[in-house]
């Protein structure tokens, strides 16, 4: 067993408090990051494989908190947006990718983390057109940056314009990348806005699997296998458990609460994996291009939901 060092001793502690009502998720992510930038974060520790496991727990944990009448409400009235943003983002960003010079399938990796679910659809897609590591790490630091400032600036936005929760909760499902954003944002907004947000992101997600089958497709690359995130079918299977045996809903409120506070740790630990390396290597256009594609998609469907 490799030993840790004393020096790593905030680090730990930080995570245990992240399940504690003492953090959350916006100081949770803060927190990580310091602890990262002062080398108080331990090398040895697979924290990337720590962080998608709990986010998959966590996302399946909250489906225990929605029932069906909820999910097909949510998802049947951001069906039409969902399906346009996808489609829109996707094409826009291919054009715009084309017009300044960027390479083409970092350009479309971003566009395709911005049109679905952030680095998931990064991972998903990026086999499917063949993009190399550097391509991809590309995409997936312009995506991560984005997704941290989400986290902060949508809630202010929010209430800035007095949003209702059910309408902020589709708005963050829309224009936040990654799952842990969109359900870190809408948690600080409110219950409802969380249950309505995570709905309608995983509803979103399933669109990896078309999207990775076609961007296969337009990039030659159609024998290429596609890997299909489990946790989206194992949270529907949550929703549908929950809501055919009842008699079990104090079980679902605890469990459902335990998800909601476990998001906060992935918060915490995807800040103490960020290095400002990644985020200088990223450049200035591939970054200018997720900025714009991820305002034109923000602005676009708040006019729609407005």
């Amino acid at each position: 067993m490799q030993h840790i060092s004393a020096k790593h001793l905030p680090f730990f502690l930080a995570l245990i408090a992240c399940f504690t009502p003492w953090l959350h998720s916006p100081s949770a992510l803060v927190l990580g990051l310091i602890l990262s930038q002062l080398g108080l974060v331990p090398n040895t520790l697979p924290i990337s494989k720590w962080t998608k496991k709990l986010l998959s727990y966590s996302i399946i944990g909250l489906g225990f908190g929605i029932s069906l009448s909820e999910a097909f409400q949510a998802t049947s009235s951001g069906i039409g947006l969902i399906v346009t943003t996808i489609f829109v983002t996707l094409i826009l960003g291919t054009w715009i990718a084309l017009k300044i010079g960027l390479d083409k399938k970092t350009g479309y990796l971003i566009s395709s983390g911005t049109a679905i679910c952030g680095g998931s659809a990064i991972a998903a897609v990026s086999p499917a057109i063949n993009a190399n590591a550097n391509q991809t790490g590309l995409a997936l630091a312009t995506v991560f940056v984005l997704n941290s400032i989400a986290l902060f600036i949508f809630p202010v936005i929010g209430h800035a314009l007095n949003m209702d929760q059910h309408t902020f909760g589709m708005w963050a499902a829309i224009a936040i990348h990654d799952t842990s954003s969109v359900v870190g944002a809408a948690g600080a907004y409110g219950e409802e806005a969380l249950k309505t947000a995570t709905t309608l992101k995983l509803a979103r997600a399933l669109w990896i699997i078309p999207v990775a089958l076609m961007s296969a497709w337009y990039f030659g690359k159609g024998n290429k296998k596609i890997q299909v995130p489990t946790f989206i079918f194992l949270y529907i299977a949550a929703v549908v458990v929950s809501d055919l045996l009842p008699q079990f809903q104090a079980v679902y409120d605890v469990t459902f609460s335990i998800a909601k506070q476990t998001l906060v740790a992935c918060l915490f630990l995807i800040g103490s994996a960020i290095s400002l390396e990644q985020v200088k290597e990223a450049g200035m256009k591939p970054m200018l291009f997720g900025i714009g594609l991820w305002i034109a998609i923000s602005v676009g469907s708040l006019l729609w939901l407005l």
